[in-house]
């Protein structure tokens, strides 16, 4: 497996016995590993199996895991209390024998307090035990769907960061191409500006030379160039390795920089400064899309 990506989604839907529910993971981009868990009441316990599922699947982005369940109606049993209904019209009676009240009907003692009796159903901790295994898998499959995800991601950005590596290698191919200008040029600046002094610089070749050559050494940038190639090499290895590689890939873009940067205030041509400018732009690129991998 080459490089992941952080970003990704997964969904899976599940049931068990009057139980359904449905598991989402996200990620996005994160330095770290950051995993939060949004779950129903009763169901608690499987923060952690999500959590250990997403560590051990992952080390950076941060990952939302959200699991919504429902349980269908309770088969709760219902009951008429007799015992009170006779309590009910024992206690009417009379006045329905005087005629001061009407005989009671059915509708009317139902609706009385207390005839009605509903008796929940005693919890089946075997059967919640069951549910909550299947809801853990669903998690598991969730977060293998969001690495799928990921992993996609990762084809895509190797890519595209496999081309910014080789258009830095060739930008420095041509940086050093045009180093090896600067010492000629420099001495002729140098003439030239020693002959706008004093006129007429001969007999000032040896000084002119010795001048020359002090600033070609400032402006050599043969190690930046050496580096550069060197860190071309670390990105092409990083790239083709396994593993979480983002970390690693993103220190080595602000060591890119950081060497296009002297090479740029180095530079006594024109065009050796337009590379080096078009280099830092690459390297910029290529900082941003290391954001993306894990």
């Amino acid at each position: 497996m080459g490089l992941s990506g952080m970003t990704g989604f997964g969904r899976v839907e599940g049931a068990q016995d009057d139980w359904t529910w449905a598991v989402e993971a996200r990620s996005v981009n994160g330095r770290n590993l950051d995993v939060r868990f949004r779950g129903p009441p009763g169901f608690e316990s499987l923060e952690r199996t999500a959590r250990d599922g997403a560590q051990a699947r992952f080390q950076r982005g941060q990952i939302t895991i959200g699991l919504q369940a429902k349980r269908a109606e309770s088969q709760a049993q219902v009951r008429i209390n007799l015992e009170q209904v006779e309590r009910y019209l024992d206690a009417t009676q009379d006045l329905v024998r005087q005629g001061r009240a009407a005989p009671p009907s059915v509708d009317g003692l139902l609706a009385l307090r207390g005839v009605i009796e509903v008796a929940e159903a005693e919890p089946d901790l075997e059967a919640m035990a069951r549910v909550e295994a299947a809801m853990a898998a669903s998690i598991g499959a969730a977060l293998d769907d969001l690495k799928l995800a990921r992993d996609a991601e990762g084809v895509a950005l190797s890519g595209v960061l496999g081309g910014l590596t080789e258009r830095i290698a060739v930008l420095t191919g041509q940086a050093e191409a045009l180093a090896g200008e600067q010492p000629e040029v420099l001495k002729a600046r140098f003439a030239r500006r020693m002959a706008e002094l004093i006129g007429d610089p001969a007999g000032l070749e040896e000084r002119i030379v010795q001048e020359a050559a002090a600033m070609a050494v400032k402006a050599d940038v043969r190690e930046e160039l050496d580096r550069l190639g060197g860190h071309v090499e670390s990105a092409r290895g990083l790239l083709s390795g396994e593993g979480p590689v983002g970390r690693r890939m993103d220190f080595l873009t602000q060591e890119f920089m950081r060497e296009a940067n002297t090479l740029c205030s180095k530079s006594a041509l024109s065009a050796l400064t337009a590379v080096g400018l078009e280099l830092k732009a690459v390297i910029e690129q290529l900082r941003e899309q290391v954001q993306n991998v894990e």
